[in-house]
């Protein structure tokens, strides 16, 4: 993370604590609870099957993330005078391209695992992921679309570890081209997660604003919690 270079103006948040601090700080009160669901989604016992469906989770809400994205830009395009606009609209447009595709990588890891493409497409992605990229577009088009920053930053933040593919990989007996996205996201989000703090820092947030992110974050995080808890549940039934 790096200092805010702004100095506090009226209707700023204070400049002793970067944003970026701020956020990781009311994010981290929900990420015990994220931990813990991740840490039973990946328990060994019936792992096999409970991947395949994390899987049909996963490419739900990542087919949703380069649309949010372009929708939250154009929202900037269209408000020029906003002081956040033009620097939030770069960063998302740099951001689409990073992300553009991964929704079809967790499509050809779910072919490798054994899963049916074609079926994937066709099912109705679930309620939780629904609500998840619901609440973004309802915050884009009538509250500000910085609030998605909270939605990235969650989901950045919480990177798979660079051991996780090959350890789900031996779990599983699946081959490891099963696992290319995880083993990807392992090696890219960090790097990603960099860069949106130093954006978080850089814009000029209001008080309100950065109240704005930390709830979309806070409810993306539980959301995935709720989510990953249903992925595992549903296998004892």
């Amino acid at each position: 993370m790096t200092l805010s270079a702004h100095r506090t103006a009226p209707g700023r948040a204070p400049a002793s604590s970067t944003a970026s601090a701020v956020l990781r700080t009311r994010l981290g009160l929900a990420v015990p609870t994220l931990q813990a669901a991740c840490a039973a989604l990946w328990q060994p016992a019936g792992l096999r099957p409970r991947y395949l469906r994390y899987l049909t989770a996963m490419h739900a809400l990542v087919q949703a993330s380069v649309p949010l994205m372009e929708l939250a830009a154009r929202r900037c395009a269209e408000t020029p005078g906003d002081p956040l606009a033009d620097r939030l609209g770069r960063y998302l447009a740099a951001h689409v391209e990073e992300e553009r595709d991964h929704d079809a990588w967790l499509l050809a890891d779910f072919a490798v695992a054994g899963g049916d493409p074609a079926a994937l497409l066709a099912a109705q992605p679930p309620t939780a992921v629904a609500e998840l990229a619901g609440a973004q577009y309802y915050w884009i088009e009538h509250h500000h679309p910085v609030a998605l920053l909270g939605y990235i930053l969650t989901l950045e933040c919480n990177a798979p570890s660079p051991r996780l593919a090959a350890r789900l990989a031996r779990d599983t007996g699946l081959p490891p081209a099963a696992f290319r996205t995880v083993h990807e996201h392992a090696a890219l989000d960090g790097g990603h997660a960099a860069d949106l703090d130093a954006l978080l820092d850089e814009l000029p947030l209001t008080p309100a604003q950065l109240t704005a992110v930390a709830v979309s974050a806070l409810h993306t995080a539980d959301g995935i919690t709720r989510l990953f808890v249903g992925l595992t549940a549903s296998g004892d039934q």
